[in-house]
């Protein structure tokens, strides 16, 4: 019936061997992870302040992509900012929140 064929001796001897090669190069699963580099912006920076109310609409993707951050840490900001009442919430759903800036 089905199932997965036998190797040959030949197939059977390179993946040993890259097998090896990636444990002499240190690759792999072992290795380590390196924390990202992304530092959230300040929010009660000045010029953070000013770029969102140049904006007439603030979604996570937006503020993402404006200031280079992932959107997890957008939306973080995004929920910081309202709590301080800087911006405020306009509408949305679970996936997605809208804001303005505050005149």
């Amino acid at each position: 019936m089905g199932g997965k064929k036998k190797l040959t001796m030949k197939q059977m001897e390179r993946m040993q061997e890259k097998k090896d090669e990636k444990r002499e190069r240190g690759g792999g699963a072992g290795s380590e992870k390196k924390p990202s580099g992304i530092v959230p912006p300040d929010p009660k920076s000045e010029k953070v302040l000013g770029e969102l109310k140049k904006m007439r609409a603030l979604t996570p993707y937006t503020v993402a992509s404006r200031f280079n951050l992932r959107l997890s840490v957008a939306k973080d900001l995004l929920d910081e900012l309202a709590q301080r009442g800087l911006i405020e919430y306009v509408s949305g759903s679970k996936n997605i929140k809208i804001y303005r800036p505050v005149d």
